[in-house]
């Protein structure tokens, strides 16, 4: 397990940038963290240090659930939040994402965690005090 500590969001956008080069495509990535814990903060720096897209033009997938980033696409950013049963998850039809060359990163994916692709990246973040974030990976 790696573990980072930030204090801005500056600072965990650099950590995202040492966390991107230890990932390869294709992967699935599971982000975990508390509600205001900074995960999209931390998507937008992985998607931009992955090369496919500026971090000011990414969003949380929230309500769209999937959205799509690099030309051809090199990841799938999904959220999982909104969804509440298996059902729910078994109809957004990932397995073709989950085994694509793409990288694949998933918010709130701790809610359906039995249901992910075993051999997946763990980052998890967290409040540590204050503005203080600790930021841990755990690799497949």
């Amino acid at each position: 397990m790696l573990e980072f500590f930030s204090g801005s969001p500056a600072r965990t956008a650099a950590i995202a940038g040492q966390i991107a080069a230890l990932i390869p495509a294709p992967a699935i990535v599971q982000l975990t963290g508390n509600l205001g814990a900074g995960k999209t903060t931390l998507s937008k720096s992985l998607i931009e240090a992955w090369g496919a897209g500026r971090a000011d033009e990414v969003s949380s997938p929230t309500f769209t659930l999937i959205h799509e980033h690099g030309e051809p696409v090199s990841v799938y950013h999904i959220d999982l939040y909104r969804l509440e049963t298996p059902n729910e998850f078994y109809s957004l039809g990932l397995d073709e994402i989950f085994d694509s060359r793409a990288r694949v990163l998933i918010e709130w994916g701790e809610k359906f965690a039995p249901l992910l692709p075993p051999e997946r990246w763990i980052i998890r973040i967290e409040h540590a005090g204050g503005d203080a974030r600790r930021i841990t990976v755990d690799r497949p």
